[in-house]
């Protein structure tokens, strides 16, 4: 893996990291679009370059974490599903799950059918919430639940958290908030533990492809937290549905030849 491939898997991840389309689905297939192999360290850059995009959350949101102490307590036990079977899952995860191209293509598939029908069928109701400082406990801890599903490489973790915070009668824009800023102690703890368990390994040439992947997904994901918060306004997430199972019948179809 050069800096080149740095640079392009870190605009994919931060373009991907917000969007309800999987970015860990399209980090590992354009890696194998580029014949980089699913080392140790392609896993652990997969991982690690995510918190570069999430960096971008506090540079917009910091006043949610060092001054709205209530949206954050939030945040937090959203946080605690995740980091309880992530902490125990983890091997198994970036063992068996992580590279797993059958995973990744029938997750895109279905959770790409899921969207679309779930946008069909939703209505926002009047009285849905809209402040993140207030949102019971029960429904952050329901919400980090949903985020779980996430381990599951091509599970997006945006559309597992969006979806089932609608579902919890939160309105659109405020659950699209929530799930960005409950991206950051995820990502952060996920990172941290990879590196802490794999960083010793790294050699100093794949710490600068690291760092280039890092700093590339940030400022991206700059411009896509952006894009979706305009989009929402006036849009559902169907087209990203559809795109989904797009993705998913041409890698399909790749992998058969």
């Amino acid at each position: 893996m050069d800096v080149l491939h740095s640079i392009i898997i870190g605009i994919i991840e931060g373009i991907t990291e917000f969007l309800p389309i999987s970015s860990t689905a399209h980090m590992v297939l354009a890696a194998r679009m580029m014949a980089i192999a699913q080392t140790d360290f392609v896993k652990s850059f997969e991982i690690v370059i995510q918190f570069g995009a999430i960096l971008s959350v506090i540079v917009l949101y910091w006043r949610r974490f060092l001054v709205d102490m209530e949206s954050l307590k939030r945040v937090l036990a959203a946080f605690i599903p995740t980091a309880i079977l992530g902490f125990i899952l983890y091997k198994f995860i970036k063992t068996y799950l992580i590279n797993n191209e059958t995973i990744i293509v029938w997750a895109l598939l279905i959770g790409g059918g899921v969207l679309i029908l779930f946008e069909l069928f939703h209505k926002e109701k009047e009285s849905a919430h809209e402040d993140i400082s207030t949102i019971p406990y029960s429904k952050c801890f329901a919400i980090g639940l949903c985020q779980s599903l996430a381990m599951f490489p091509g599970v997006s973790r945006s559309a597992a958290t969006i979806m089932g915070g609608l579902l919890l009668n939160l309105k659109r824009q405020t659950i699209v908030e929530f799930s960005f800023l409950l991206a950051v102690p995820t990502m952060l703890a996920a990172a941290i533990l990879d590196l802490a368990k794999s960083g010793s390994s790294f050699t100093p040439d794949q710490f600068v492809s690291l760092g280039v992947g890092f700093v590339v997904s940030f400022a991206v994901a700059l411009l896509s937290i952006k894009f979706l918060m305009n989009y929402i306004k006036k849009h559902t997430f169907i087209p990203f549905g559809v795109y989904r199972i797009i993705i998913a019948l041409a890698f399909m179809a790749a992998m058969l030849r």
